[in-house]
């Protein structure tokens, strides 16, 4: 079986995809971001990622902000690593 590398949110460029694969943080974080729609097997795609503050997500049809440090709480496994413009 191979072996499938799990990275944060946050290390997504713009246009990048991901699948969640779980959430790190505390309880609070975790409730919050599962109403978000950040489940396991929810496929995200980076709308914008300036590399410093808050990013938007594209996530089951809507966009999300997210915090730096949230984003970060985000483990995800490669998707697709092209980048769009």
């Amino acid at each position: 079986m191979e072996r499938v590398s799990s990275r944060t949110l946050s290390t997504l460029a713009k246009g990048q995809s991901g699948i969640v694969q779980a959430l790190d943080g505390g309880r609070i974080f975790r409730s919050r971001a599962a109403n978000l729609g950040f489940t396991a097997g929810a496929k995200v795609t980076v709308v914008q990622n300036f590399g410093h503050g808050p990013m938007i997500v594209s996530l089951r049809g809507t966009r999300v902000a997210l915090g730096r440090d949230e984003a970060a709480q985000v483990l995800i496994e490669g998707e697709d690593d092209s980048i769009v413009s």
